[in-house]
């Protein structure tokens, strides 16, 4: 009997933990480096970077705007420097979710609304240490992606379509 009872136990965890460790395996994803110009290459899922330098940063705005004539809202966040920081992403087609890690970068208290947005539903922001800051762009369904960077100023630009 006992046997039995660690027969199933031991079949019930493997089933759990095959699920959630398939469900995001980022050993198989192809990361990306992001460019300083815009490609028009939209993304549904996948990790990317800028290589960027490590830099003191401070995250200055994120606005947006939508341009039906191009079919796309551009989300723009704005930083203090020159230079974009450190920046690592993750699109999650599945959670509808784009997950970023800024390194080296502070956001301000009064950094607090977005506004309405045509594609995004939420934006967090998770001050992890005192030198990252993680945000979460939850999306309101599935969405592709172009993300690249911009110059003097620093800007990271994430284009959104469906």
């Amino acid at each position: 009997m006992k046997l039995l009872k660690n027969i199933i136990l031991f079949t019930f965890v493997g089933l759990f933990l095959s699920d959630s460790v398939s469900a995001q395996n980022l050993l198989q994803e192809r990361i990306r480096r992001i460019s300083s110009r815009k490609r028009s290459i939209y993304l549904d899922t996948g990790i990317f970077h800028n290589g960027g330098p490590k830099i003191n940063s401070k995250l200055k705005a994120v606005r947006h705007s939508f341009s039906p004539k191009r079919g796309y809202e551009r989300v723009v966040f704005d930083f203090t420097t020159k230079e974009l920081p450190r920046v690592y992403g993750y699109i999650s087609r599945d959670e509808n979710k784009l997950f970023l890690d800024l390194f080296e970068t502070d956001v301000p208290a009064s950094l607090t609304s977005f506004g309405d947005s045509k594609f995004v539903k939420e934006l967090l922001f998770f001050p992890i240490q005192k030198d990252t800051l993680s945000v979460e762009v939850i999306f309101k369904s599935n969405v592709t992606l172009d993300v690249f960077y911009l110059s003097n100023p620093g800007r990271l630009v994430i284009d959104i379509k469906k």
